[in-house]
C-alpha cells in the first residue's frame, strides 16, 4: 500500500501520534483540526471564531496535497455543545462555493485542549 504523508507548518503540528493529513491514491484523508492557531500554537476567540480557525487549518492541508476545497467530499465535526449548530453551520459554509460535502455533525463531552469544535475531512482528485 502506497501512502504518503502531507503536513505544512501553515497548520498546526500534531499534537499527538498522527499526521495532518495522509494520501493514498488520489484520497487525501484530514486529522480532526482544533481551533490551534498555527503561529501561536493557541486556541481562542468563540465559535464562530474557533470553527473558521480550524476550517482555515484543513485549507492549508487540502492545498499543501495540491488540492482545493472543491475537492472535499465528506466532513465529520465535532462539537461541545448543539447549542453552536447553527454558528458552526453559517463558518463552515463560507469555505464552500455552494456545492457542500457530506457531513456529520455530533456534540462530543470534551476535545483537546479545550476546544470547542473539531473538524475532519476527506478530499479526493
Amino acid at each position: 500500500m502506497s501512502r504518503d504523508v502531507v503536513s505544512t507548518e501553515s497548520a498546526p503540528a500534531a499534537i499527538g501520534p498522527y499526521s495532518q493529513g495522509v494520501r493514498h491514491g488520489g484520497t487525501l484523508y484530514v486529522s480532526g483540526q482544533i481551533p490551534l492557531d498555527p503561529e501561536t500554537g493557541e486556541i481562542s476567540g468563540d465559535i464562530r471564531e474557533q470553527t473558521r480557525q480550524s476550517m482555515r487549518n484543513i485549507m492549508a492541508i487540502v492545498e499543501a496535497a495540491g488540492m482545493s476545497m472543491a475537492n472535499i467530499l465528506r466532513c465529520g465535526i465535532f462539537v461541545v455543545d448543539l447549542a453552536d449548530f447553527t454558528a458552526v453551520n453559517e463558518e463552515y459554509a463560507a469555505f464552500f462555493d455552494g456545492v457542500y460535502p457530506a457531513r456529520s455533525t455530533v456534540q462530543v463531552t470534551a476535545l483537546p485542549l479545550g476546544a470547542r469544535v473539531e473538524i475532519d475531512a476527506v478530499a479526493a482528485l
